[in-house]
């Protein structure tokens, strides 16, 4: 039988190139959402209840979800950088999740067979937790995430947010991710303090 002629079917898994340019793509129109950091370093006061604190972390992680995000993660580097072992394994699972999970815009193929969402999280979910175990890591990682959570807690509660604009919708639905995946000109932008 001759095959001349014919066009071959389209591979579901892309090239290597092709993956990393799409995964660096949608990496740098994450980071595009980032406000400007001096945004994030002015305006402080005490909340003056319980009440209002929450209201400041909810509305600062919408606003500030991206820088949020760096900031813990640089935290956690930084704390890593006294246990080499820890930081390996720390920054080889957050790379896993960047390019198998968040990054990636088609199907996972490994064999021949298409990986589901569900199917992909819990492999790496396990996998995660497997090596963070074997290494002896957890206990590290865990600390030192815990310490860049605590660290965006405390700016988020002390942040004044009177000067930031939230989307209405998201925030009526509760939803504190609200800003990330906008384009930054379809974000308003903060009125100038008189």
């Amino acid at each position: 039988m001759t095959t001349y002629g014919t066009i071959p079917p389209p591979s579901l898994s892309p090239s290597p190139p092709d993956f990393i340019s799409g995964a660096k793509q949608r990496g740098l129109s994450a980071l595009a959402t980032r406000r400007p950091w001096i945004q994030m370093a002015h305006d402080f006061s005490l909340p003056p209840t319980l009440d209002e604190a929450y209201l400041r972390i909810r509305t600062n992680s919408a606003s500030f979800t991206v820088n949020y995000a760096i900031i813990v993660f640089l935290v956690a580097f930084l704390i890593l950088l006294r246990t080499p072992i820890s930081l390996t394994v720390f920054v080889s699972s957050l790379a896993a999740w960047l390019l198998l999970y968040f990054l990636r815009d088609r199907p996972v193929v490994f064999g021949g067979r298409t990986f589901d969402d569900s199917s992909v999280l819990a492999g790496l979910s396990f996998s995660t937790v497997l090596l963070w175990f074997l290494a002896d890591a957890t206990a590290n990682i865990v600390a030192s995430v815990v310490s860049g959570v605590f660290v965006v807690m405390v700016h988020a509660v002390f942040r004044n947010t009177d000067d930031l604009a939230v989307d209405e919708e998201a925030a009526r639905a509760g939803s504190w991710h609200a800003v990330v995946g906008k384009s930054r000109s379809s974000r308003p932008l903060p009125s100038p303090a008189l």
